[in-house]
């Protein structure tokens, strides 16, 4: 009797060591799925918001934008505008041309835009028609940054005449734009699995800004 009592304790004590053993494996397996499922969605969004500011400032018409020896005066580019410009934001908001035949201005559908809105990320198609990005059941994002650098590129070797002194307009500059993009979430079902993705973005759309000296 007393052999077989303590064959069924050590038994009992087997058979709770591989309990608890199956009971962290398949903590840390769901704790990986987890992470590698938030981590996807996370760097779904920060691709796709990475994808579509490339596309900000494309101009249909761009050749319009480029002098040319007696075809007058060249036309400003609509689609360059984008916001922030200067300091971080929690939203980015951008055009581009759309238009089978360019029309020269910013049509309603070529406006768009991301934000941070309630635990998720939303996308801007239209003047007010916010779509969420992000699937709030999955994951919360808890922090989204898009912060701005603009690096000048002097054009004067490219003027004929030297610009006069103090001049604000004078020579002509390329402003060179990249966004800085971050982007932190945590799993809305185990709080405790949070990760951050960060992406830089090169705006392939510069900016020109004054003239040479006529």
């Amino acid at each position: 009797m007393v052999e077989l009592l303590i064959g069924i304790a050590v038994g009992l004590l087997i058979a709770a060591a591989a309990a608890s053993f199956l009971a962290n494996n398949l903590r840390e397996s769901r704790a990986l799925l987890l992470e590698s499922r938030l981590m996807q969605d996370l760097r779904t969004a920060a691709d796709l918001i990475t994808r579509e500011l490339r596309r900000a400032g494309y101009w249909a018409a761009a050749s319009e934008g480029i002098w040319q020896a007696g075809a007058g005066g060249v036309q400003q580019n609509p689609y360059t505008a984008v916001s922030p410009s200067a300091a971080a934001s929690d939203s980015v908001s951008f055009n581009f041309s759309r238009d089978a035949f360019e029309n020269g201005h910013v049509d309603t559908n070529e406006q768009f835009g991301f934000r941070l809105h309630n635990g998720a990320i939303e996308m801007l198609l239209g003047t007010s028609n916010w779509q969420a990005l992000t699937d709030s059941a999955t994951l919360t994002v808890t922090a989204f940054s898009v912060t701005p650098t603009v690096q000048e590129v002097s054009l004067d070797a490219a003027c004929p005449r030297d610009c006069a002194p103090g001049s604000a307009t004078c020579p002509p500059r390329i402003s060179v734009r990249s966004l800085a993009l971050r982007l932190s979430g945590r799993s809305a079902t185990d709080p405790n699995v949070v990760r951050t993705v960060r992406s830089n973005v090169r705006l392939r759309n510069d900016t020109l800004a004054g003239a040479c000296a006529v």
